[in-house]
């Protein structure tokens, strides 16, 4: 009932177990907090907060529009609704160092075990369209050790995202790699990978975690987990994969209510109201008011008032 019971301190500890453990963690996109808790239900491993599907939720492209107050809001009603471990897409930190060490310290407050942060020109854009810049090394490593150095959690783990890859090659985002990991980096995530072979390359070069982003319609294939736990990943995500399932069956729904005016055909493919209410736990919120509101009110049995 209501929110996780566990700490974020307690998440973020048994996050970086399970990372220790060389288990890969999957880590589907939420598009709202309803959405992590059906991850969890699932039995997903961790949840994954987007940029871009944040964006597209307020109507915008993902071209570095929103901000940080928005990204710690949304962050913070997910992470509080699952027992899961929360990673969180914090863009380039909003802006340069300052900027950077505080956005860790709200996201740390939002209660997420995990951000990345990347080295996009800032403001950015998505990170599988062309054209992309990214900024000098030195840049991108002042970024992690500002975020290395705000976190008042050592629990709370620092992921470096590198874009360098689509801009100026794979020696490149090795060589990138291996210095945001000396920059302090818990956990690289090299965008972009056009093959399992560059994943492996990738692998060869830093010892810390590594993550695979699986979008759709992206640069990389859309590889198996099988495929990416043998080549060595440590996370996967599917960050805007739950929001494009949605969107078009609404898009599908609303075109079959302009032609039809009914949705009568679409209820085998809805989530009943049973199953919506299983999932936000109804029972338990009613068995809560019960334990409580377990009492009469003296003088009001038989409805009537008590004078004072």
């Amino acid at each position: 009932m209501l929110y996780s019971t566990s700490t974020p301190a307690d998440k973020r500890r048994a996050f970086r177990a399970r990372l220790a453990s060389g288990e890969l963690v999957r880590m589907p996109g939420a598009f709202n907090p309803l959405s992590a808790r059906l991850i969890e239900r699932k039995g997903f491993d961790g949840v994954y907060v987007s940029g871009a599907v944040l964006s597209a939720e307020l109507g915008l492209p993902d071209v570095g529009l929103t901000t940080l107050s928005e990204v710690a809001t949304r962050a913070h009603q997910i992470a509080r609704v699952t027992d899961l471990p929360t990673l969180v897409d914090a863009d380039t930190g909003f802006g340069e160092p300052m900027n950077v060490a505080r956005t860790v310290q709200e996201l740390e407050d939002a209660g997420v075990c995990a951000i990345h942060i990347e080295d996009q020109v800032n403001p950015k854009r998505c990170g599988h369209l062309d054209g992309k810049q990214v900024v000098e090394q030195d840049v991108a490593t002042r970024r992690i050790r500002a975020a290395v150095d705000a976190r008042r959690d050592p629990d709370l783990l620092i992921m470096a995202r590198t874009d360098i890859r689509a801009v100026a090659g794979l020696p490149a985002a090795v060589e990138r790699a291996k210095a945001l990991v000396d920059a302090g980096a818990d956990a690289v995530f090299p965008e972009a990978m056009t093959s399992l072979a560059e994943f492996e390359t990738v692998r060869a070069a830093v010892e810390v975690p590594l993550l695979a982003n699986m979008t759709e319609f992206g640069k990389s294939e859309l590889f198996t987990v099988d495929q990416l736990r043998q080549v060595g990943m440590n996370i996967v995500i599917w960050p805007v994969s739950l929001l494009r399932l949605a969107m078009g069956a609404a898009d599908r729904a609303l075109d079959e209510l302009t032609e039809r005016g009914t949705l009568a055909a679409q209820l085998p493919v809805m989530q009943d109201r049973a199953g919506l209410y299983e999932l936000l736990d109804y029972a338990g919120y009613t068995r809560f008011d019960t334990s409580v509101f377990d009492f009469q009110v003296p003088g009001r049995a038989s409805g009537t008032t008590t004078k004072p």
